[in-house]
């Protein structure tokens, strides 16, 4: 996998952890904090067809595929069945259960997208350390109180229809508009915001509304 980051820059993705399983090796990607540069220039982004983000991860990370000599990729969509993600990442060391219950990633903190993976039918070097992870140095836990109708738990779970129907109201507007307040609260998030236009992009979809 040496060289896999420079393969993946230019597309605004990077690696975001790796794990052997069985005899394979797989290589999560996601996006970095320039991809929302990257994919609105892209046709996908312009051709005014549905889930141009999907679309453009299938083109994208097919051809990262070849370039990085994998003898598969996956992707998080599309299912079912779905691909194991949530289990790869726990597994790669880089990503924990947040104390909201969500994932969060050593680098990307809550704004953690993961775009697809990469497969080779062998076990490949896998980095000696892992990174630490972030909520245990973190004594304030801002996104345990960020959610304005108390939404996420890692005791109780998501409240999916309380979150979207916050986002229904007049108050919610900054959530739809700049992204989930939990997610922006992490420290760790600071340093890899999101432009607003992809946050309310990705609002969009999830409230039901994406076009």
């Amino acid at each position: 996998m040496n060289g896999l980051a420079a393969l993946c820059a230019p597309h605004g993705l990077m690696p975001m952890g790796a794990l052997h399983e069985g005899g394979r090796t797989i290589a999560l990607i996601g996006c970095d904090n320039t991809f929302w540069d990257v994919f609105r220039d892209s046709p996908e982004a312009q051709d005014g067809k549905p889930d141009p983000v999907d679309r453009w991860s299938g083109r994208v990370i097919a051809g990262l595929a070849t370039a990085a000599e994998a003898d598969d990729h996956v992707f998080p969509f599309g299912g079912p069945p779905f691909a194991p993600f949530i289990a790869w990442a726990l597994a790669s060391g880089e990503a924990w259960q947040s104390p909201v219950g969500m994932l969060v990633h050593a680098r990307a903190g809550l704004m953690i997208s993961y775009r697809g993976a990469l497969v080779w039918d062998r076990h490949l070097p896998l980095p000696d350390q892992t990174p630490a992870n972030p909520c245990t140095s973190c004594a304030d836990r801002p996104c345990t109180t960020a959610c304005p109708v108390d939404a996420l738990s890692a005791d109780h779970g998501y409240d999916v229809p309380a979150c979207k129907a916050y986002l229904d109201t007049t108050a919610g507007d900054a959530c739809m508009s700049h992204g989930c307040q939990v997610r922006r609260a992490c420290p760790v998030s600071h340093a890899f915001d999101r432009p607003s236009a992809q946050s309310a992009h990705h609002m969009r979809y999830f409230k039901g509304t994406g076009e």
